[in-house]
């Protein structure tokens, strides 16, 4: 195989990830700002991840809130003619592939994907 053969077999295998380990910056004060910002940027860092790998996490991932979802819609009281019309799910990925579901207010900095499902049929 060649070398240009090898690369595009490579990339298309894998991933790149950018991802953030340090603590958010907290914006308290103004003295050490510069130092802050210094630290989020320097904590940036790109991670090839395995396409399979992270394939195979989002399905789970996904199989696991379609269930979540279908249990709480059986819940709703045909009587309240209520249903569940459309989800939205911020996710983030980690440096390790591990797909996350992002909770509310965590999500303010960060590069999350967002995961919009509508209902098909028209019940």
């Amino acid at each position: 195989m060649s070398t240009a053969n090898r690369l595009k077999h490579m990339t298309q295998n894998s991933i790149w990830i950018v991802t953030n380990d340090a603590e958010p910056v907290t914006g308290e004060g103004q003295r050490g700002w510069s130092e802050e910002v210094r630290r989020r940027i320097a904590g940036f860092k790109e991670v090839k991840l395995p396409v399979a790998e992270l394939e195979q996490k989002m399905g789970d991932f996904l199989q696991v809130v379609s269930r979540l979802f279908k249990q709480a819609e059986q819940q709703i009281d045909p009587a309240s003619e209520m249903r569940l019309e459309e989800v939205e799910l911020l996710v983030e990925i980690s440096a390790k592939g591990e797909v996350k579901l992002v909770a509310g207010g965590e999500a303010a900095g960060k590069g999350a994907i967002t995961l919009k499902f509508k209902r098909s049929d028209s019940r």
